[in-house]
């Protein structure tokens, strides 16, 4: 049997024992913030952090009362780690991390302020996707931001580092560049080292045609990078190429994937699953074995941005089902983590392994029980839920595929549009969902990916055209299309 994940059984235990109204005050009173010192900065946190620091084995000194109630949840999360049969040395390596301690707080002071929900509402997103910059190197086929030159409405870097202290204190987690081409941007390192330096993971994603020169990824690195994503679109360099729109792009992002082995650096390969590759899919896994790549996410093509103009290339329904299966059956062959984007991807899984496995994000698999069990916690499309995305001119969005503006950060605080803006609030609500979607059995662990529904449909609420379940309401609204194009015709033809 699988050992258990210490941190997952913390959450599970959390869920199961707030029933109890000690522990739930005791959260509940620990989630009001506190300066405390930590080796020799100090820090203004909650009480939850400042005991998830000193449960990793940071020096943290505070007042004898804050002390108390920081010793008391230290406490409880032993025993909740313990009655579950956690592992405590896990989470103890966990804590370490102070990123990890800003998720795992977000989600702590999230369960004292709402209670147990599903999906679990969250006070701060787990990550933030900011779209950096609309200045590109390349023209992506598929490019959702139909990136190029940088728009004259752009942040500051004045504003961009507001921006990071708005997150920070927040408590988002994870924060990942993207663009455009984020790392060609003069201000780029600047905000990368910002935001590492008040403990967020900084993240980035690349075409990788900067970081295929070592001296220019170390630098990033010693600015405080901690994962880099770089996109490849075939394992065939000029079909690549094509997509791109640069010639030589292909060997840029492979020499960048080998550099990001090399540091030693958290990485992955990036793949928008389309008509044109995912026959090549086995080809690209052995491309990304024989680089050394760790992780291979396949991203779900959805056709928004340049996108839409080979919206034909989206696979249909059943072939991203086979595609799905395949790449589960691979991971469990291969030696290597293998995801997808596709919020189906959940069902699939927990299908396949007759429920002894799970999916509760793109970026886990487990056949942890435990993991399992919350699920339909953090589990499916995390639009407005989980995440949100930023433009660069400030514009706030559920998600970088979803051109839906809530606010923008010259106007309104991040707070303000996470908390307050509708349609981030009913993303919350799977109750609202339409279509299959919303009666769906699997709708905890998947519900759909709204960003598809809104492109396809002009609704983020309604059912997803890609998931098989939606196929016959996918096929009548092609029918109705069809039939309205073939009306239209007509009259043209008779005047």
């Amino acid at each position: 049997m699988p050992e258990k994940g210490g941190v997952s059984a913390l959450i599970a235990s959390t869920r199961l024992v707030l029933g109890n109204p000690f522990i739930r005050l005791l959260l509940k009173s620990a989630s009001r913030e506190v300066k405390c010192l930590h080796g020799e900065c100090i820090e203004e946190k909650s009480i939850v952090y400042h005991a998830l620091s000193k449960y990793g084995g940071v020096s943290v000194k505070c007042s004898l009362g804050v002390r108390f109630v920081l010793d008391l949840v230290n406490a409880a999360i032993k025993l909740g780690v313990t009655i579950l049969g956690g592992d405590d040395r896990e989470v103890v390596q966990a804590f370490k991390d102070p990123a990890i301690r800003r998720g795992i707080d977000s989600v702590l002071r999230s369960i004292a302020a709402y209670g147990v929900t599903t999906p679990q509402r969250l006070l701060a997103p787990f990550m933030v996707v900011w779209n950096f910059t609309n200045m590109c190197n390349m023209k992506c086929l598929h490019c959702y931001q139909r990136a190029g030159c940088p728009l004259p409405s752009e942040l500051t870097l004045e504003e961009k580092l507001k921006v990071v202290e708005e997150l920070d204190k927040m408590g988002v987690a994870s924060l990942a560049l993207s663009g455009g081409e984020p790392t060609i941007h003069p201000d780029y390192l600047t905000v990368v080292k910002a935001a590492a330096k008040r403990g967020l993971y900084a993240a980035v994603a690349t075409n990788g045609w900067k970081y295929s020169d070592m001296d220019e990824l170390r630098k990033a690195v010693e600015a405080g990078l901690r994962y880099v994503e770089v996109s490849v679109d075939s394992a065939d360099p000029r079909r690549h190429d094509t997509f791109r729109g640069i010639e030589g792009s292909w060997s840029r992002a492979i020499k960048a994937l080998e550099n990001a082995v090399k540091l030693g650096l958290s990485h992955a390969m990036a793949v928008t699953i389309t008509k044109e590759n995912i026959n090549e899919v086995d080809e690209i896994l052995d491309l990304a074995e024989s680089i050394g790549v760790k992780r291979v996410v396949f991203f779900n093509f959805i056709p928004v941005g340049r996108g839409v103009e080979i919206a034909e290339s989206d696979p249909d329904p059943f072939t991203r089902e086979k595609f799905m299966r395949h790449i589960y059956r691979e991971m469990k062959r291969r030696k290597i983590e293998i995801y997808t984007t596709a919020p189906q991807y959940g069902r699939v899984v927990l299908q396949m392994s007759r429920g002894v496995e799970t999916a509760p994000t793109h970026c886990v698999v487990r056949g942890d029980a435990i993991t399992t069990a919350i699920a339909e916690f953090i589990g499916g499309c995390g639009a407005g839920r989980i995440y949100a995305a930023i433009q660069p001119d400030g514009v706030v969005t559920p998600c970088v595929f979803m051109p839906i503006a809530v606010g923008n950060l010259r106007a309104k605080s991040f707070r303000e549009l996470w908390y307050g803006d509708r349609l981030m609030m009913s993303l919350r609500d799977k109750g609202l969902l339409r279509g299959f979607c919303g009666r769906c059995p699997y709708r905890n662990v998947c519900g759909g990916c709204r960003s598809r529904a809104y492109a396809y449909f002009d609704d983020p609420l309604g059912p997803d055209p890609g998931c098989i379940y939606n196929y016959a309401f996918l096929k009548k609204q092609s029918s109705e299309i069809r039939g309205l194009e073939t009306t239209k015709k007509a009259e043209v033809s008779a005047i």
